[in-house]
């Protein structure tokens, strides 16, 4: 597999960009509008065909730039089920999975920061989106968030993956990439084995934290894949 995990500076937002080896065939994971010249030109370096463009939920803190990837390459727009995101190509509800060359990628329905949230696995590796960062996971506090809901999602989901799943998430914000199931169980310092649904709200319900800056343009150009421009493909 080809496999490469780039970075937004300004909003701390990790992008992945996955393809098969022999067919070429790639997906991108969260975009960033911002970026799009970036990816297409490493897509273009790799000599990738790129068939969809996937979000893990509808951003607040960035404009996704699945909708100028999907014009520049044909990409298929993919949203989890109930964004209602009307050019979308591809909606994915829980357990649905997506082809791309010889490798298969599953939505796994994670909501608690939004009511949305999808992770995705692809071999061992899972993309967690805003539900489980790297010691720590997504806020709860607007977009339908609710912190109940987080709790059963990473509890009866993503930590029942294997140990050794390598966990992906949508940003940091510490200088960390790359993490496992077994180490988040261990070491999260909100949300572990033995950390109880009324210890992990209590814990979201006194964060306080502001909103992203972005939210008020974001979030409906999300809904609109990005405000689309006319670029040739």
């Amino acid at each position: 597999m080809i496999f490469r995990q780039l970075f937004d500076t300004e909003t701390s937002t990790y992008t992945y960009l996955l393809a098969d080896n022999k067919s070429k065939e790639a997906i991108i994971i969260d975009s960033v509008k911002e970026n799009v010249e970036r990816d297409l030109q490493l897509i273009q370096e790799l000599g990738l065909k790129l068939i969809y463009t996937i979000e893990t939920h509808i951003h607040a803190d960035h404009i996704t730039g699945a909708g100028d990837l999907s014009l520049r390459t044909g990409a298929k727009r993919v949203v989890p089920k109930n964004s209602q995101v009307e050019c979308a190509d591809v909606v994915l509800a829980d357990g649905d999975e997506l082809k791309f060359g010889d490798y298969n990628i599953k939505a796994i329905h994670t909501p608690g920061h939004t009511d949305t949230c999808t992770s995705y696995l692809v071999d061992n590796m899972v993309f967690t989106g805003d539900a489980l960062f790297i010691r720590g996971n997504g806020r709860t506090d607007f977009q339908n968030g609710s912190a109940e809901a987080l709790y059963e999602s990473i509890t009866k989901k993503l930590f029942t993956l294997p140990d050794d799943t390598f966990v992906y998430p949508g940003h940091d914000y510490k200088g960390m990439n790359l993490s496992t199931i077994k180490e988040e169980k261990q070491f999260n310092p909100r949300i572990k084995i033995g950390t109880t649904k009324d210890e992990f709200i209590n814990t979201m319900n006194t964060l306080k934290l502001v909103n992203p800056k972005k939210i008020q343009e974001a979030v409906p150009a999300n809904l609109k894949c990005g405000k689309e421009t006319n670029h040739a493909v």
